[in-house]
């Protein structure tokens, strides 16, 4: 009890001293109080009842913010009112005057109904509440009207007050009806403005369509958005609410598995939601967003655009997300860039979105290691499980594997050279994965760099003291692959880091082309002023290699830029007759000098940032390496076995070879048997060359 009493007995003497007494007056019967004791004139007292209209003013103003009732429909009874009491006020006022006039004939009841008196309190009740409202109209007069002065002067005072109440009731319902019909107003007004924009252009019928669709779903999603409400509270209580919608879904998202809960409360105080309507786009192709999209409700599909065709390549759901790509593999040294999206994402049906822009999550990332580490993981997990669908432009292409080391390793490291990506290439080789790994083909991140012309990521890998002399089962290298596509200055760079440590890159380069027949690549490589009696390490030139093969276009090719067909025997393989043509004709070819642009860059990142280092005495920098396979080479071939090798530095002893190799496959090393690619067991380290394939068993 004294917990219900404490705010009445601290309220009631405030009560008492403010409208206390204003309000008791006006509940006193001061007329029955007047006509038997006090007389007439104390009777004007009840004109204190008025006061009770600041209670009913109160009322209505309660009614009004209270979202129980229709908003409308409150302030329509309330003007009603207004009218009503208005008008009742002023017919009584006209009554009065009339019944105090001393002369009843000169009233304006009195002209129409002499004996006014006499008749029934309804009849002059209404009579009065007619002359009132026509008064206040304003089209009355045909048949009351004042009579006397005293009529005519209040009638006056009444129609000066009518001007403020008619402006005051007009303009109320003027609001009250536009603010109903505005929206509906705005959105004719945007599908007439669309119509005569799609006829002025004269666009297709079929992108009339899509626009008045558009316009329509917006006009019917606009009232879901709720981004407008939560900016108006306060920042705590913003926070409080994005985590008690969006955390149990932010928490589920794939990239924040893992992540600590002091992380997931930053970035959902930083994510805003939005409805998007069907049939939207919400990134397009070839954009650089700045945003990363997390799906709460609805569908969105992944479209692929090419020529004007358009090829839905996936669909995202609820707890997905997209544009996270461009934000986390496109980061480069002081700044963050976005790389241009390889899709469009359209909403498929109405769909609910977090947003959150890629510096706020570049910087939650950055707060601590430990998360930003689990969330590049959970990147590359998830991405690697997708790679039959080329989604955010880091997926390979459907059914690749790898087949040579940890399969995630390869996936990053091929993936990222693929899409140039040199910054985030850099961050994986500093964790120590092997720059020479490669996929089921045997391409390595350099194969995959040279040939798609990425000339940063070639920089990387080279700093890293990858492979150059790697093939793959082709029987190409990253040199032969930048050549064949074209990209002369990733050629020059690892032709003249191969030429460090190699002697015979050119000779091998021209005997391939030779072997294979390729004219257009002994052109291309005649051009870099390779020179055309450059040997293999068979101690052969590209001219015996296609006589042996009896390809006279090649022959003929290789004359004719000078090639030296003297001093050896061709064993009567090729035409005499032929060659004596050839030389018969000969004339030195127009070949094309290449520069030698950045030698010095190369072999400072060849010899680990080390300055001025001299070409001739750089020769044998680095140590020469080798590839060891489980199981005799017969065999493998046999069973098409496709196990991984394990590419090493080559020891200074067969017995620490042996050891190396043991480690790696577990074998013993006094039980370890080398062979080399044909089967030949190897008893000495010095017949082992650079870049070899050696086989073990025991």
């Amino acid at each position: 009890m004294p917990c219900l009493l404490g705010p009445d007995l601290v309220l009631a003497p405030r009560y008492l001293s403010t409208w206390f007494l204003m309000d008791l007056a006006s509940t006193l019967p001061f007329e029955a109080l007047g006509k038997h004791k006090l007389g007439l004139s104390y009777s004007l007292l009840g004109l204190l009842r008025f006061w009770r209209l600041r209670r009913a003013k109160q009322l209505f103003t309660r009614l009004e913010k209270d979202i129980r009732f229709s908003y409308f429909w409150v302030r329509c009874t309330r003007l009603l009112s207004v009218t009503l009491f208005s008008v009742h006020c002023a017919g009584c006022l006209y009554y009065l005057l009339a019944d105090r006039y001393p002369h009843q004939g000169r009233t304006w009841i009195g002209a129409v109904i002499p004996n006014f008196r006499e008749t029934s309190l309804w009849i002059r009740y209404i009579s009065a509440l007619y002359w009132s409202i026509t008064t206040m109209s304003t089209v009355g007069y045909g048949d009351l009207h004042a009579v006397n002065t005293m009529e005519m002067i209040f009638i006056i005072v009444y129609m000066l007050f009518n001007l403020g109440l008619t402006a005051y009731l007009i303009g109320n319902m003027t609001n009250l009806v536009v603010e109903g019909t505005r929206r509906t107003m705005e959105f004719r007004n945007s599908i007439e403005a669309a119509s005569n924009f799609v006829c002025r252009n004269h666009l297709p019928p079929r992108l009339k369509d899509q626009i008045l669709a558009y316009i329509c779903l917006r006009f019917k999603a606009e009232s879901l958005n709720q981004q407008q409400i939560i900016e108006q509270l306060p920042k705590s209580i913003c926070k409080s609410i994005c985590q008690h919608l969006f955390f149990p879904t932010v928490e589920k998202v794939y990239l924040f598995k893992g992540v600590s809960r002091e992380i997931l409360i930053i970035l959902v105080a930083n994510m805003k939601a939005e409805y998007i309507p069907p049939r939207e786009d919400v990134i397009m192709q070839n954009e650089a967003p700045d945003d990363i999209y997390i799906i709460v409700s609805g569908e969105v599909e992944i479209i692929d655009c090419e020529m004007e065709k358009e090829l839905v390549v996936g669909t995202l759901k609820s707890g997905d997300m997209f544009g996270e790509v461009g934000a986390l593999c496109c980061r480069e040294v002081g700044e963050l860039c976005c790389r241009p999206q390889s899709f469009t994402y359209r909403t498929k049906t109405l769909s609910q979105l977090l947003r959150m822009n890629t510096n706020a999550l570049i910087e939650a990332m950055q707060t601590k290691k430990e998360d930003k580490a689990q969330m590049l993981k959970n990147f590359k997990q998830h991405h690697q499980k997708l790679r039959d669908v080329r989604i955010g432009g880091i997926l390979v292409e459907s059914g690749e594997e790898e087949a040579t080391g940890d399969p995630k390793l390869a996936f990053d490291l091929l993936t990222v050279s693929s899409k140039g990506n040199a910054a985030l290439l850099e961050e994986l080789l500093k964790s120590k994965l092997d720059p020479d790994i490669g996929d089921s083909k045997g391409r390595t991140p350099l194969h995959v760099a040279a040939s798609n012309g990425h000339e940063e990521c070639v920089w990387v890998l080279l700093k890293y003291g990858c492979n150059i002399y790697v093939r793959d089962i082709n029987g190409n290298t990253a040199l032969w692959e930048a050549i064949a596509s074209k990209h002369h200055s990733i050629f020059k760079i690892l032709y003249y880091c191969a030429a460090i440590s190699f002697p015979y890159t050119a000779g091998e380069l021209l005997c391939t082309a030779a072997r294979r027949n390729d004219l257009t690549m002994m052109k291309e490589l005649l051009k870099h002023e390779l020179d055309v009696d450059s040997k293999d390490s068979d101690g052969k030139t590209a001219v015996q290699v296609a006589m042996e093969e009896n390809n006279v276009d090649m022959v003929n090719l290789l004359v004719m830029n000078g090639a030296a067909v003297t001093n050896f025997s061709h064993d009567n393989f090729f035409p005499s007759q032929t060659l004596s043509e050839m030389l018969q004709k000969r004339e030195v070819g127009h070949r094309i000098t290449v520069s030698d642009p950045t030698l010095n860059e190369v072999l400072l990142m060849r010899n680990g940032g080390e300055k001025n280092v001299d070409w001739k005495k750089s020769n044998g920098v680095n140590f020469p390496r080798v590839s060891i396979y489980r199981g005799h080479p017969v065999t493998r071939r046999e069973t098409s076995c496709t196990e991984a090798g394990k590419l090493i530095r080559l020891p200074h002893s067969l017995e620490e070879l042996k050891s190396i190799a043991g480690e790696k496959f577990g074998f013993e090393p006094g039980n370890i048997i080398l062979t080399d690619a044909e089967g030949a067991e190897i008893d000495s380290i010095e017949v082992i060359r650079d870049n070899d394939k050696l086989f073990i068993y025991s």
